[in-house]
């Protein structure tokens, strides 16, 4: 088993959609580690999204972030990043495929509803970011 990290952004939080996306988590067999309702601090965001530092999104990205709240998961299940990347669809839902989190729920590419882990090394960082050991349950 493999474990992933995910976000479920201020776009979808605000409009409702974080239910229907933990259902599609559920659905395409993740097992939900763990799962907190989050706002993220301007500090939390620029460390969290460090490695954007000095691309042109950068500001963009950490006032979005910080704009509402956010739930944070840790999931697990077989191949689990490659899989929720796959269930999430392309950066840009213009670009992602049919049946995906970003095609069905995504607003634009800034607004995309749901972040998932890049790689596994990522997923590490990513869910000791926000989980210390004791919440993994």
């Amino acid at each position: 088993m493999e474990k992933t990290f995910a976000i479920i952004k201020p776009d979808a939080v605000e409009s409702k959609k974080a239910g229907r996306i933990l259902s599609r988590i559920e659905a395409e067999g993740f097992r939900v580690v763990a799962l907190k309702r989050h706002r993220m601090s301007r500090a939390e965001a620029e460390g969290f999204y460090a490695e954007h530092r000095e691309k042109g999104f950068f500001g963009g990205l950490v006032a979005y972030m910080t704009s509402g709240p956010v739930f944070v998961a840790v999931l697990e299940r077989e191949n689990g990043v490659a899989h929720w990347r796959a269930v999430m669809g392309a950066t840009d839902p213009a670009k992602a495929d049919a049946g995906t989190i970003r095609k069905e729920l995504g607003l634009s590419i800034e607004r995309n509803a749901v972040h998932g882990s890049a790689n596994p090394a990522d997923a590490a960082r990513e869910v000791t970011f926000f989980f210390p050991a004791a919440e993994l349950l």
